[in-house]
């Protein structure tokens, strides 16, 4: 009995059940607040713009590809891009950068003018944690920023390091950035982004041109962060604007004989359901019906019960009803680790009609604690098996 005692006394130690803390506690500072109809309106004036569908989605395409001339639009519309400025080239995961430090030379050498030819010329792949490893040096980052600056970092590095900080830095190959060129083209192909910037005559020509005989329905579409721009083919030189359309990296091209929306509409839901897409996500936890993440809707707001119910709601044999919370961090860089915890207890069920009217931020966390007796019987099964085991061995 008194060892029985003793393992019963551990049980704490022995399950640990998460919940959620008032105060200060690893690392985080959370307040807890309740959820009531004046609390409520106070967590739903976070700001918040919820992700619009790509333009392709409002824009009557008759069902798909037109299959007949009288099923046909009078003309295709003109979408162009917004001018963007995206600044200087930024070194990235896949490029070769060049590393020249000047040779050690001999007095016969540098007689004879050799000096200046003599360099050590070294080739570095950035790696995918963002670095190049540099003998005497060690591994330094780059990824993310500008020749300028990493010529900045370099510098410092070799200072530390007590070498020689005369160098020079130059990318030899640009992998990390590019353009992808495709349809009606005579080479689809993948095209580097440099230091110059890439224009859409550029990239057409390096595809090797466009192989449309029947210009009239025929159209290049530009997919950039899903959202899909258009520039009928029989304006693209009629207009030299059009031709200097630039291109940032990411971007996908499609020379496109047929005005079909459809298509474009099928492969922004694929990259929807491959992940691809960046949405935004609530999640739930705990001693819910499945632990799940919700994705917010597009154009439109989702609320605590529309995650409650679309993750099967609580769990009915464990969940406490009166422990519902919404956990959200503060946005405010300066407040980082802050969380406030809205609280829901449901043990009245007319409480419930507040989650409905509790809006959903992006990374949201809603959490259900454990019933007591969910913790006690969980703990039991934890230690039950030491009793047995005890047992047997205190009979034999």
């Amino acid at each position: 009995m008194a060892v029985l005692s003793l393992i019963l006394a551990s049980c704490g130690t022995v399950y640990r059940t998460p919940k959620v803390v008032e105060g200060a506690a690893g690392g985080a500072n959370v307040r807890v607040l309740d959820m009531n109809p004046e609390t409520v309106i106070q967590a739903n004036r976070s700001p918040y713009s919820p992700k619009t569908l790509p333009a392709f989605f409002s824009q009557a395409s008759s069902g798909g590809a037109f299959s007949t001339p009288a099923a046909r639009p009078a003309a295709l519309a003109t979408r162009l891009p917004p001018k963007v400025n995206p600044g200087p080239y930024e070194i990235g995961v896949g490029d070769v950068v060049l590393l020249a430090t000047p040779q050690a030379q001999s007095s016969v050498e540098q007689l004879s003018g050799l000096l200046a030819a003599q360099n050590a010329r070294q080739g570095y792949t950035v790696q995918d944690d963002g670095a190049i490893n540099i003998p005497n040096v060690g591994r330094v980052r780059i990824a993310g920023l500008t020749i300028e600056d990493a010529e900045v970092v370099l510098f410092q590095r070799l200072v530390e390091n007590q070498l020689d900080p005369i160098f020079s830095l130059e990318i030899s190959e640009f992998n990390s950035r590019k353009v992808s060129i495709g349809g009606a083209v005579a080479q689809p192909t993948v095209i580097p982004v440099t230091l110059s910037p890439l224009f859409l005559e550029e990239a057409l020509a390096a595809a090797g041109g466009i192989t449309v005989e029947d210009q009239d329905y025929a159209a290049i579409r530009l997919y950039r962060d899903g959202t899909m721009y258009q520039i009928p083919l029989n304006q693209l030189y009629s207009r030299v604007s059009l031709t200097k359309t630039r291109l940032l990296p990411g971007d996908s091209v499609f020379v496109d004989t047929e005005y079909d929306l459809s298509q474009a509409r099928e492969n922004y839901q694929a990259r929807i359901e491959l992940g691809v897409d960046d949405r935004q996500y609530v999640y739930l936890a705990g001693e819910v019906g499945k632990q799940s993440r919700f994705a917010l809707p597009f154009e439109g707001k989702a609320s605590l019960a529309d995650a409650m119910y679309e993750s099967d709601g609580i769990a009915s044999l464990t969940g406490d009803v009166s422990q519902i919370y919404v956990l959200r961090s503060s946005s405010d860089p300066r407040e980082f680790g802050a969380i406030t915890a809205w609280h829901l207890d449901a043990r009245s069920a007319a409480n419930f009609a507040l989650a409905p009217r509790f809006e959903l931020r992006p990374d949201d966390i809603i959490f259900v604690a454990q019933q007591p007796v969910t913790r006690w019987s969980r703990a039991v099964s934890q230690i039950l098996p030491q009793i047995l085991s005890l047992g047997t061995s205190l009979t034999d």
